[in-house]
């Protein structure tokens, strides 16, 4: 029995402890009781119901060497820096994979990533480290994705994408084959990635073409 404390009391930390209690992860070797949620703001834990307790804020918890760890913060300006603090008073994190995911046995998920329902991960899909992949996401075959990635509800990577660190997905965006995508970039909800993005950049734009293609009588 893996015991886990849930880092965030908010709207997603309300998803995963229900992913966990009521769909549990693929490994049935991995059975996980959840000790209970860490959050600053008291009153996000208080807005859902949650099955484990309060155990008070981030900054000043102590680290139990027994316990393992999952990120439930979906704010990029938090999660690399809550994490790496943690690492390094010694916390362990573990990955969870919804029972319901549908993972390539060639994928590969490093530590702390999150994949949630129903999400499609093709062959050879490389995904590092702290990356939360929402419910049903889609990365095709031969997809790289760094760490510290928040990718949406939705989301579709083609064949071949390349995503680097600490990127935002936002719902419904999808790449065209062979994209590579750079670091700290926000792509906004819906669009169509069809060229290769750098850095720091925020992908939004507004569809003012439309186009009905009519059959030939």
């Amino acid at each position: 029995m893996t015991e886990l404390i849930i880092i965030g009391a908010g709207g997603h930390a309300a998803e995963l402890n229900e992913y966990i209690n009521y769909a549990p992860c693929q490994s049935e070797a991995q059975q996980i009781k959840i000790k209970g949620f860490l959050d600053d703001n008291a009153k996000s834990y208080e807005a859902y119901q949650f099955t484990a307790p309060y155990l008070g804020s981030i900054n000043e918890h102590i680290i139990a060497k027994d316990t393992c760890y999952l990120m439930a913060i979906a704010n990029l300006k938090y999660r690399r820096p809550i994490i790496e603090r943690f690492l390094a008073k010694g916390a362990k994190f573990i990955s969870f994979i919804h029972k319901t995911a549908l993972v390539s046995p060639s994928a590969v998920i490093g530590e702390g990533s999150i994949i949630g329902p129903n999400v499609n991960l093709g062959p050879n899909v490389k995904i590092g480290e702290f990356n939360l992949i929402n419910s049903r996401c889609s990365l095709g075959h031969d997809t790289r994705v760094g760490n510290f990635n928040f990718i949406s509800p939705n989301v579709c990577f083609s064949g071949f994408t390349t995503i680097g660190h600490e990127n935002l997905f936002g719902i419904n965006s999808v790449t065209i084959p062979q994209i590579t995508i750079g670091n700290n970039n926000k792509i906004a909800a819906g669009m169509v990635i069809d060229q290769n993005v750098k850095d720091d950049s925020t992908v939004f734009y507004r569809f003012k073409e439309k186009v009905i293609a009519v059959p030939k009588k």
